[in-house]
């Protein structure tokens, strides 16, 4: 790991903490604007580009085009997943 992914983890960690914080503050908005820091600073330690992101993204929606929506019961009773997880 070089020196400079060493900060960028460090700088990770620390965020993560933030956001922790944030939480459970209930500072909903604040952790989600933090998580897309998190994100970012995630995607720099992966080698990762902003357009590697959106063609992933793309593909995502153009896959997701094909399904048959949700019927609304289903809807109410289970949470929405998340297009994109963040994985360490």
């Amino acid at each position: 790991m070089s020196h400079s992914d060493e900060q960028l983890q460090s700088v990770l960690e620390t965020l993560e903490e933030c956001r922790r914080a944030l939480n459970e503050m209930n500072s909903r908005e604040s952790a989600e604007l933090l998580s897309i820091v998190i994100l970012d600073v995630r995607m720099k330690l992966k080698g990762i580009d902003s357009a590697d992101l959106k063609a992933l993204c793309d593909e995502m929606l153009r896959n997701a085009g094909s399904e048959p929506p949700p019927s609304s019961k289903q809807t109410q009773d289970q949470p929405r997943r998340p297009l994109l997880r963040v994985v360490k």
